[in-house]
């Protein structure tokens, strides 16, 4: 565990440093790292850093079955251009399944707590507790939900999990730039069934 001064020494020097530079340090700090994504818009710039300290670094892609088209072969397209190492995660139950069970529930549904927990929680938990990680690159960024603004580039969970948030205090145009610069594709036909409304959490931050 790190301990509250420390994180918040580390976060101050951390933030002036690039995000390959933070992804460097987070991977020669931990023995375990991994990087989650759901080729949700900007995703390319995590995982083109991430994969530029950590080549072989575990991807886990927690596939909830109702992305778009689009949404798919962005990230096919990604695979390919990275050679991302993917461990992939979908649900239990499919989709034509729930679909006469519960269907998608309206975010102010009961049935919707048992939605997100079969197509994001139980597949996640599933692969956090096959890879056993102890630090975990996210995309989360300042400004998309009260939670995350109450974060920084370096979290950690009750656990001691590290949480690594390499662009946290980028903006859109900023990411925009980065892509450019990277030459990195950008995907905005995207769709999380969980979460509805772009400033909700979705639940796998809040520990």
């Amino acid at each position: 565990m790190i301990t509250t001064e420390e994180l918040l020494k580390i976060n101050k020097e951390l933030r002036q440093k690039t995000p390959l530079e933070i992804c460097k340090w987070a991977v020669a700090y931990g023995k375990n790292p991994i990087v989650t994504t759901n080729f949700r818009p900007y995703e390319a710039a995590i995982l083109f850093a991430c994969v530029n300290a950590s080549p072989k670094i575990p991807v886990v892609w927690c596939d909830s079955g109702y992305n778009t088209p689009a949404t798919y072969a962005h990230a096919e397209n990604l695979i390919e251009k990275l050679q991302l190492n993917v461990h992939l995660y979908v649900p239990k139950q499919t989709v034509a399944h729930r679909a006469v069970t519960i269907g998608i529930p309206d975010i102010d549904d009961p049935k919707h707590t048992l939605f997100t927990e079969q197509v994001k929680l139980e597949p996640f938990k599933r692969a956090m507790g096959k890879l056993q990680p102890d630090v975990w690159f996210t995309n989360l960024r300042k400004g998309q939900t009260a939670l995350r603004n109450t974060l920084d580039i370096l979290s950690q969970d009750k656990n001691g999990m590290l949480k690594v948030s390499p662009f946290y205090y980028y903006s859109d145009t900023e990411l925009d730039v980065y892509l450019e610069e990277n030459a990195l594709p950008n995907e905005f036909d995207y769709f999380d069934p969980t979460k509805v409304l772009e400033h909700r959490e979705c639940g796998l931050h809040s520990n």
